[in-house]
């Protein structure tokens, strides 16, 4: 009789075991997940959103009047809303959701560095299709970094490309063709959302790996560790590459003096989501913050929430001394690029290793740098 009680209980912790693979669950959890994903997508998210559409179409309108008259009074007025498009869509990188991730959307807007020859061969055989994925690194904000920054030495240089260049023509079409694709994916993006992806995305408040909380807090690590570490200061450092500096693949490599502005930009958008803060708003909600002080997560007894709040002013400060050409500071003193790498990693390890473990959060993207 023992030996078939003994039986039947393994049988029902296996079945138990098998029944919950897959699931992400943190005993006695009653953490409220609608209001916090409600939240994220109502005043931040979708918000967000918005924001970057209506700097994108400010974009689309100076971008048309400097292709019908292309002056060096022009050109600055679309470099100025190109850079203000651009800091916008560090708001947004994060959230790779929905119609986003269909589109490559995140691809489409920032693959840097941009492949110049590509751009070059498009615009010199007037045939290409900017949908295809060959074309995701010709297109986008560093695209028009070249197109905008990158042609002369000069504004007056950079015009004659535009006005008097064999092919002028095809370069003010190229200009349109990638301020257009900007447009289209944005649209494309904000109609998902507000048609019906937000429903769905709230409604998905379950604890499996699938679950929309889980798939946000992974797009919020991975754009902190992939995007803005590696991308931003990692490649161009020479982190990865044995010591080997790359001045040429830092972001806003053209323009040459926006890096530090773009880096500042996104790690105040992971802060402002870190805390559950409204977009252009001072009013704060439920956020990773929150959930981790419900939970009363503590290292070294200090709240994790505090710990990874207190580690972005650090990076900030880091920051404040890099110059504001990343190529540059990568080229004249390599060693503060690696403090402010060193000081983000920091937040790596606090959001990736402690807050995604307290959370019982399992990592879904490609981990290769044994965090």
């Amino acid at each position: 009789m023992k030996k078939i009680l003994l039986i039947l209980s393994l049988i029902v912790l296996i079945a138990a075991c098998s029944s919950n693979e897959g699931e992400s669950t943190i005993e006695g959890n009653n953490y409220d997940r609608t209001v916090l994903l409600t939240n994220w997508a109502d005043n931040i998210i979708v918000p967000s959103y918005v924001n970057y559409q209506a700097k994108v179409q400010i974009l689309v309108t100076n971008s048309n009047t400097f292709v019908s008259t292309p002056t060096e009074g022009n050109l600055q007025t679309v470099r100025s809303s190109w850079l203000d498009a651009y800091k916008a869509y560090q708001y947004i990188s994060m959230y790779n959701l929905g119609k986003a991730e269909e589109i490559n959307f995140n691809m489409a807007s920032n693959t840097y560095p941009t492949n110049t020859i590509g751009i070059d061969s498009n615009i010199s055989s007037g045939t290409y299709n900017l949908a295809l994925l060959s074309q995701l690194d010709k297109q986008g904000f560093p695209a028009l970094d070249y197109l905008l920054n990158g042609l002369g030495t000069s504004d007056a240089n950079i015009v004659s490309f535009y006005v008097t260049n064999t092919n002028a023509s095809n370069y003010k079409q190229y200009l349109t063709a990638v301020v257009i694709k900007l447009k289209t994916n944005i649209d494309a993006v904000v109609t998902d959302w507000n048609s019906n992806f937000r429903n769905s995305y709230v409604a998905n408040n379950g604890t499996t790996v699938s679950s929309s909380v889980n798939k946000t807090i992974n797009l919020f690590v991975k754009n902190l560790e992939k995007d803005i570490r590696t991308g931003k200061l990692g490649i161009p450092s020479g982190v990865f590459s044995s010591g080997v500096k790359f001045p040429e693949k830092v972001e806003g490599y053209y323009k040459k003096d926006i890096s530090k502005e773009l880096l500042n930009v996104s790690l105040k958008a992971q802060q402002d989501f870190f805390n559950g803060k409204h977009f252009n708003n001072a009013t704060t909600g439920e956020s990773l913050k929150t959930y981790l002080d419900f939970l009363n997560i503590i290292r070294d007894n200090k709240k994790l929430s505090d710990i990874i709040n207190n580690q972005f002013t650090t990076i900030f400060t880091v920051n404040n001394s890099l110059n504001n050409s990343f190529s540059l500071q990568v080229n004249t003193d390599n060693s503060k690029m690696i403090a402010a790498y060193d000081a983000l990693q920091q937040n790596v390890i606090y959001t990736k290793l402690d807050m995604m473990q307290a959370l019982n959060v399992t990592i879904d993207y490609v981990d290769s740098d044994g965090d």
